[in-house]
């Protein structure tokens, strides 16, 4: 009777990023005792690993460096900072970081938390900054979105509505009827979207508005 074999692991594949060598050199050797996690340098980051980057703030050069992760693939990112202000913090998610933990609450365990987190697509965020962060929302869509017209989307109300319509069974003559649109205009308005949104075609445009919850 053989025995049976243990499933293996399946590891995370984790790169660090750090300005300051010793630092990453620190993080690292914490991190490297735990099974579950396999360190991968800089020339082996691809889509499949998380990235965890270290800097004092969310300034400029910590957003470069992570659209630089995710122009590389990376869409798993979590940022460890000193300080945190509530512009860099809107700048970081805008960048595309999906995790964010103080330096002065970094543990192996917290650190650990979160890179587990990311590798299973959830966010990792204090919940202090997650109010700063709702705060920082509402007053954009407030000041900034609302007063062109605009949605989180990137969709003006007039837009939403031809969707909606086109979503229910209608062609664009039924769409301009309801609207009092004419043709041309509804089939301009369709072609901003899919430019605008790089989509193929109406049918794509609906199926964008119905999984991002605007229809």
């Amino acid at each position: 009777m053989s025995a049976r074999t243990a499933p293996l692991l399946e590891r995370i594949r984790l790169h660090v990023s750090a300005a300051d060598p010793l630092c990453r050199a620190g993080l690292q050797s914490q991190l490297r005792g735990h099974a579950e996690l396999l360190m991968v340098d800089d020339a082996d980051v691809d889509a499949s690993v998380v990235a965890l980057v270290v800097a004092d703030e969310c300034d400029e050069e910590t957003v470069r460096v992570v659209r630089g992760l995710r122009r590389r693939g990376v869409e798993r990112v979590v940022l460890v900072v000193t300080r945190v202000e509530d512009a860099g913090l809107l700048a970081a998610v805008e960048a595309g970081v999906g995790g964010l933990v103080r330096r002065q609450d970094v543990s192996p365990q917290a650190l650990l938390a979160a890179i587990r987190a990311a590798a299973a697509g959830d966010g990792t965020l204090p919940p202090d900054l997650l109010g700063r962060l709702l705060g920082q929302v509402s007053r954009l869509q407030r000041h900034v979105l609302a007063p062109r017209g605009l949605t989180f989307a990137g969709l003006t109300e007039r837009e939403v509505r031809v969707l909606r319509l086109l979503a229910d069974g209608m062609d664009t003559a039924e769409v301009g009827r309801r609207l009092f649109y004419s043709d041309r205009t509804v089939k301009n308005i369709i072609h901003d979207v899919t430019s605008r949104l790089d989509l193929r075609n109406r049918t794509h445009a609906v199926a964008y508005a119905l999984r991002q919850g605007i229809i």
